[in-house]
C-alpha cells in the first residue's frame, strides 16, 4: 500500500470575507508527481503556502511529511524542499558556497555538508565550476543547481513553484528528467506550472478554479472525461468560467 505524504481534508483559507482556498481535499503518495494547476488568482499559491507551513489555514486539516500544518509548521519546513521560479539561489555566491549554505540551513553537519557538496558537484558535472559565481552560470544550470539544493537534505516532498518559467524548451525537458529521477528515488514532487504540456508529465493533476479543486485525476483520464486531445483543451474547458484573477 502506498505511503501518503500529503493529506488534506476541507483545507480552507479566508482573508476576511474572501475565501482564497475552499475545502481542498486530496492525497498525494510517496514518489508521486502531482501537478497543481490553475489560472492566476485560482488559489494555488495560497494552498502551497499552507502546505509549506508558511500560512496557517483558517479551517480544515492537513498533514505534510507526517506533520500537522496547524501545530507543526516548523517541522514541515525542515522536512520539505522548495524551489521557486526564481530558483532561490544567491547569485553573488559561488556554486560550492550555495550548496554549503543551503545544506547548513537545512541542518546538515559539517561532515555531511562536505560530502553532499562533493556529491552534487559530481552529479551535476560542475566540479570545474565549483568556484564560479552562480550569476555566471547559464539559466539551465542554475535551474538544475537550485533543484539539487532543494533536495540536499533528502526531504520526503519537494514543492516546485513554476520551476520552468522563462527557460527554453530543451532545458525544460532536461529539468523534467531530474524530476523523474527524484520521484524514482521516492521523493514526492508537488509542482505548479503554467505549461499545459508539462501537465502531461504528472501522474495526477489537480485543477483549481476560484479557490476550489474543479478536477483531479490522471492526465489520460481527464482528457477522456472532457473529450479532449490535450491538457490545454481540458484546462480551457474547466477554467473558462473562472470569475476571479490576480
Amino acid at each position: 500500500m502506498a505511503e501518503t505524504v500529503i493529506r488534506t481534508e476541507k483545507l480552507t483559507k479566508r482573508f476576511g470575507d474572501f475565501v482564497a482556498a475552499h475545502e481542498l481535499t486530496f492525497e498525494v503518495d510517496k514518489g508521486e508527481i502531482f501537478g497543481f494547476l490553475g489560472a492566476n488568482g485560482a488559489g494555488k499559491t495560497t494552498a502551497m503556502r499552507m502546505l509549506c507551513g508558511l500560512s496557517i489555514p483558517t479551517s480544515g486539516k492537513a498533514m505534510v511529511a507526517g506533520f500537522d500544518v496547524f501545530t507543526q509548521p516548523d517541522e514541515i519546513k525542515k522536512n520539505i524542499g522548495y524551489m521557486s521560479q526564481k530558483f532561490s539561489l544567491y547569485e553573488d555566491l559561488t556554486v560550492s558556497e550555495n550548496i554549503k549554505f543551503y545544506a547548513g540551513i537545512y541542518g546538515l553537519s559539517i561532515k555531511q555538508i562536505k560530502l553532499k557538496t562533493e556529491e552534487l558537484l559530481t552529479e551535476l558535472s560542475l566540479k570545474n565550476e565549483a568556484k564560479v559565481l552562480v550569476s555566471e552560470l547559464p539559466l539551465g544550470w542554475k535551474q538544475k543547481l537550485s533543484f539539487s539544493v532543494a533536495l540536499v537534505h533528502q526531504p520526503k516532498v519537494v514543492f516546485l513553484d513554476e520551476p520552468t518559467g522563462g527557460v527554453d524548451p530543451v532545458s525544460r525537458r532536461n529539468f523534467w528528467d531530474l524530476i523523474y529521477y527524484a520521484a524514482d528515488k521516492g521523493v514526492t514532487v508537488f509542482v505548479t506550472t503554467h505549461y499545459m504540456d508539462e501537465a502531461e508529465y504528472c501522474n495526477r493533476v489537480s485543477i483549481m478554479v476560484d479557490g476550489v479543486i474543479a478536477a483531479l485525476d490522471s492526465p489520460t483520464n481527464l482528457k477522456k472525461q472532457f473529450s479532449s486531445d490535450s491538457m490545454d483543451d481540458v484546462f480551457y474547458k474547466i477554467a473558462r468560467g473562472a470569475k476571479r484573477s490576480e
